[in-house]
C-alpha cells in the first residue's frame, strides 16, 4: 500500500511512522475556516476534505492520501489552533480546570472513492497558574496545536489530570482506530 500523508505535523508523521507504514509527506495551503454551527464531528471532517482537494491533485493513482484534522471542544466552543499568544493563553486559561473533548477527523482518499472516521477523546486540566500558562507559550509550541496544547508537552505533564479515550488522538492521530482502518483498506 502506498501511502501519502497529507500534514505538515511533525506528531502526525511520527504517529504514522510508529504504525510501521512507509509514506511520503505532502502539503498544501487550505482553507481552515469553518462554520460554527457544524458540530466538532462535521468540522473536522470538512476541514480533511479541504486538504484532501489541495493535495489530491498531487497524488499518484496507486497512492492513498490521508488527511486529518484536531479540534478542542469546551462547553460548546471550538478551540482550533491559537493566531497569537494572547489567543493561547486565553484558550489556556479557559481549559483551566475544565473536562473538554479532543475530536480528530481522519478522510483516506484514494482511487476507490473516500473513507472517513472520527475520534473523540475526553481530557480534564487541573487548575492552571497563569504563570505555568505563559512558560508554556513562552518555551514550547502552544501556536501550532488546537487548544494550543500538546498533550506530550510540558503542560500536559504538569497540567492533564484525567484522560478518557485515545492519547495518541489528543496528539492528532486516533492510531488504535487508524491502523485496523488502514489494513482493511489495502
Amino acid at each position: 500500500m502506498r501511502l501519502v500523508l497529507g500534514s505538515a505535523s511533525p506528531r502526525r508523521k511520527a504517529l504514522l511512522s510508529e504504525l510501521g507504514f512507509e509514506f511520503r509527506v505532502l502539503t498544501a495551503d487550505a482553507d481552515e475556516s469553518f462554520d460554527p454551527a457544524l458540530s466538532p464531528e462535521e468540522l473536522v471532517l470538512s476541514i480533511c476534505r479541504k486538504k484532501i482537494a489541495a493535495i489530491w491533485p498531487q497524488i499518484n493513482e496507486d497512492e492513498k492520501l490521508i488527511c486529518a484534522d484536531t479540534v478542542v471542544y469546551l462547553n460548546g466552543e471550538i478551540l482550533g489552533k491559537p493566531t497569537n499568544k494572547a489567543a493561547a493563553i486565553e484558550m489556556l486559561q479557559k481549559l483551566s480546570g475544565q473536562t473538554h473533548e479532543v475530536y480528530t477527523g481522519v478522510v483516506i482518499r484514494d482511487t476507490s472513492g473516500e473513507h472517513q472516521l472520527v475520534d473523540c477523546t475526553t481530557v480534564r486540566f487541573q487548575e492552571l497558574k497563569l504563570e505555568d500558562i505563559i512558560h508554556y507559550i513562552e518555551e514550547h509550541q502552544a501556536m501550532d496545536k488546537a487548544g494550543a496544547y500538546g498533550i506530550q508537552d510540558w503542560i500536559g505533564h504538569i497540567g492533564i489530570v484525567e484522560i478518557r479515550g485515545s492519547y495518541t488522538n489528543v496528539m492528532g492521530l486516533p492510531t488504535q482506530r487508524l491502523y485496523p482502518f488502514l489494513k482493511t483498506l489495502s
